[in-house]
């Protein structure tokens, strides 16, 4: 049977409706869109590991003549004068602040936030289901500076008794050891950081709960399964993956974020005494590099900041890999 540009002539004529079939050119439209949609999405791909790939050698560029010049540890030292004929500066302090303090957030946080996604997705009624979570994701919209203002003027009243009784209680221990600290401590920044990530852990964990399968969860039930047995075997083992990438989300906010703990975090001065304990002060590196933005006046000072923020960046790069790892684990486990 003879063919016009790679259609037979049984394909032109009319079906049955009396309607003829798609001919050649309309079909090479579709794979041409096809194509064209595959290519953009291949583009974006490419420039946001591109975009990735610059800052992180702009970084490496930046931060190494510093870095060279260095007359400390550049990871155990607490000193920080990158000015002058001989450079001294390290980041323990700074990377124990951020670390110390996204920790305690991400330990109040995600168990919060996968305890209320689970109560809006499992057990509240349907009435209250979407005005209590659009309550929730509200405190997304709260700009940082607001957070930050709020517990400074408000929520340190709160927490200081807590952060007392700890001191007088288990003081023993280096992480509850008491200190002359009064404004923002580490475990302040930690638990506001915990508030501020909490929507995200909360938003992400209740969609992956509410797309569990309902087969899975009428399959607990019928076996003779209490909702919180159903909850454990069916509903927690699907979102796991899911609850895994909301806390690392969550995790690369609250180990960035500037403004807030600026407003919060008491600064510790040249000389004074420096511990391990959660009730001391210090500084991250976002806000490190915020409050010392007007020193970057010569090569040497800026490349010491720009190392800061590098690490900042390996740290986060870690954590998302770790995250990815995880989660692929997972997914091979499950299939």
């Amino acid at each position: 049977m003879s063919t016009v540009t790679g259609v037979s002539a049984a394909d032109e004529l009319p079906g049955p409706d009396g309607r003829k079939p798609l001919t050649g050119d309309r079909a090479s439209t579709g794979r041409l869109g096809d194509r064209l949609f595959g290519g953009a999405a291949t583009l974006s791909g490419v420039i946001v590991i591109a975009m990735v790939s610059l800052i992180a050698v702009f970084l490496v560029a930046q931060a190494l003549p510093a870095l060279t010049n260095n007359s400390e540890n550049f990871l155990t030292s607490r000193v920080w004068a990158p000015g002058g004929a001989q450079p001294a500066f390290g980041i323990l302090e700074f990377l124990w602040t951020t670390v110390a303090a996204s920790t305690i957030a991400m330990a109040l946080a995600v168990p919060v936030g996968v305890a209320v996604a689970l109560f809006l997705t499992q057990y509240a009624p349907i009435w209250m289901r979407r005005p209590a979570a659009s309550l929730v994701d509200l405190l997304a919209a709260v700009p940082s500076i607001v957070y930050g203002l709020w517990g400074l003027l408000t929520f340190r009243a709160f927490v200081r008794p807590v952060e007392q009784f700890l001191q007088d209680n288990v003081g023993w221990f280096p992480l509850f050891a008491p200190t002359r600290i009064t404004g923002g401590t580490i475990f302040f920044i930690g638990i506001v950081l915990a508030i501020m990530v909490l929507p995200i852990v909360t938003a992400l964990s209740r969609e992956v709960f509410d797309q569990t399968p309902t087969a899975h969860k009428e399959g607990a039930l019928a076996l003779g399964a209490t909702q919180w047995e159903m909850i454990r075997t069916a509903v927690l083992p699907f979102g796991k993956p899911g609850v895994i990438s909301a806390s690392m989300l969550a995790l690369g906010r609250a180990l960035g974020e500037t403004i807030a703990v600026t407003f919060l975090v008491s600064a510790l001065s040249d000389g004074t005494d420096w511990t391990w304990s959660l009730f001391n002060g210090g500084e991250t590196f976002a806000s490190k590099i915020a409050n010392n933005a007007a020193e970057f006046s010569n090569p040497s000072k800026t490349g010491a900041y720009i190392a800061a923020g590098l690490v900042l960046f390996v740290l986060t790069f870690i954590v998302n890999s770790i995250a990815r790892i995880v989660i692929e684990r997972r997914k091979a486990f499950t299939e």
